[in-house]
């Protein structure tokens, strides 16, 4: 099941008041944070390091951490934005060339509109909201997702096309 704004700041809270309980933090998002950091390195050990970096900056900053009601998400791809940005900066100056792919503003206005694409996502009714994370997040065919929801192909493409169609008007016909 997808988590909801709601569950992002119980967990937080939980964390805040004792730091042991920021492993359901880290096993919520460690997979999509390393997602987002493993196409933006080169290789798996880079990644590995730097999804470690980011939890570990975030342990320690959970205590500071300010609710605004967005997805916790959001405050972890940005740790790791910067800690791309760090990890390049240095490996352009240990090998004196350019970094490639530095996060940059326009990686941050990407993660602010796909965290608003998820916030829209937590929105949808239930069944629909499912069809796409398993569709797009974690790009199962329509007989996949058709087998796990024990729907036929049919009902999961007629809730994929609502949940789209659905998506399209609550952003107001953007993306």
């Amino acid at each position: 099941m997808t988590p909801t704004t709601e569950d992002d700041r119980l967990l937080v809270e939980a964390a805040q008041a004792d730091p042991a309980r920021f492993v359901e933090v880290y096993e919520r998002y460690v997979d999509r944070i390393y997602a987002f950091v493993s196409r933006r390195t080169e290789n798996r050990a880079a990644a590995e390091d730097i999804t470690s970096q980011v939890f570990e900056q975030a342990l320690r900053a959970i205590g500071h951490f300010e609710w605004r009601g967005v997805p916790v998400s959001a405050w972890l791809f940005r740790i790791a934005s910067n800690a791309l940005a760090d990890h390049w900066r240095e490996r352009a100056r240990d090998a004196h060339e350019a970094p490639p792919d530095v996060p940059d503003s326009r990686d941050l206005e990407d993660i602010d509109r796909r965290i608003a694409l998820y916030q829209h996502v937590e929105r949808l009714p239930d069944l629909q909201r499912q069809v796409i994370r398993m569709r797009f997040v974690e790009e199962k065919s329509i007989r996949d997702v058709a087998a796990a929801l024990d729907r036929s192909e049919g009902a999961v493409k007629q809730l994929q096309l609502r949940a789209l169609e659905n998506l399209r008007k609550s952003m107001g016909g953007h993306g």
